[in-house]
């Protein structure tokens, strides 16, 4: 299977589409809070792609192919650490597409995203687990990403 990955365009907007809508109505542990993150459906997941489009100072959607297939995605958003004194990377809505569960996309589409932000000159990137989740925990771990014991919290205003 060969693996390729890719910001997405106007082109790809329907791949991060199908996908992001994927996980944001299948995934257990979103489903568990999705009231908590003020879930719009999909209307809002079409304003955010178009945002994503036209303010890519913001951030962008990762894309991975398998075969060409849509595979996995995940959304990038750019923050400003005071403790790193940089620019790090918020990784959000992680999803491989169930049938390739276990075959590498994941892992794959993690080592690419990371190329892409050293390039921009990312210094650290940060992501979330949800309580209970161990298989993206195990993931995590095994690719490098350190526990912090922190709880994240939100706030729909």
């Amino acid at each position: 299977m060969k693996i390729s990955c890719r910001r997405m365009t106007k082109t790809r907007r329907a791949d991060a589409q199908a996908l992001l809508n994927a996980f944001l109505r299948e995934d257990e542990h979103y489903l568990q809070t999705s009231g908590s993150y003020g879930d719009a459906g999909l209307p809002a997941l079409k304003r955010a792609l178009e945002l994503f489009l036209r303010r890519s100072d913001l951030g962008f959607v990762w894309l991975a192919y398998a075969d060409d297939e849509p595979a996995a995605v995940c959304v990038v958003c750019y923050a400003i650490s005071t403790s790193i004194g940089g620019l790090v990377a918020k990784l959000d809505d992680v999803y491989v597409a169930p049938h390739l569960h276990g075959r590498g996309v994941g892992t794959q589409m993690l080592k690419s995203l990371i190329q892409e932000l050293k390039r921009k000159r990312v210094r650290r990137i940060d992501t979330s687990v949800h309580n209970g989740n161990d298989v993206a925990e195990k993931f995590y771990r095994k690719n490098g990403f350190a526990m912090l014991g922190e709880e994240r919290l939100t706030l729909v205003i």
